[in-house]
């Protein structure tokens, strides 16, 4: 081969080498710039989540306070005179924390009461009833 071939040759080797580090550096960049935003959108999602968590953790500490466990026993506190009508109603939180409302119904009257509960436990007596339908709402 003589040197002007070559020459051609060498310089032809050398544009097509320095056109493959032209478009590598492109590439390269482009790379850093998609890998640069997915990082930010990473990181904006980590933030988003961190978020909802904390929004959830408040949203579990508001219903452990909210009066969710209800059961309700009906009864006959006549014995045959007025049918089922009186009824206890247990109202409580996830502490045990609420109240026991009881309507006794008759033919001709009513009275209702209601009772705090602190720890599933009340601090006046409670009734069969009561005591069942405080059971029932605290899964006993």
């Amino acid at each position: 081969m003589s040197g002007v071939p070559v020459m051609v040759l060498a310089f032809g080797g050398l544009a097509i080498g320095l056109a493959g580090l032209v478009v590598g550096a492109i590439a390269l960049g482009q790379v850093r710039r998609l890998r640069q935003a997915e990082i930010s959108h990473a990181q904006y999602d980590a933030r988003a989540l961190q978020r909802l968590h904390a929004g959830l953790d408040d949203l579990r500490l508001g219903l452990s306070e909210a009066l969710r466990h209800v059961a309700v026993v009906r009864y006959d506190a006549f014995g045959d005179q007025a049918g089922t009508t009186s009824w206890s109603m247990a109202l409580l939180d996830d502490a045990g924390d609420g109240v026991v409302v009881t309507t006794i119904n008759g033919r001709e009257s009513g009275r209702a009461y209601a009772k705090n509960v602190r720890g599933g436990a009340s601090d006046v007596p409670l009734s069969p009833e009561e005591k069942e339908a405080l059971n029932y709402a605290m899964d006993r």
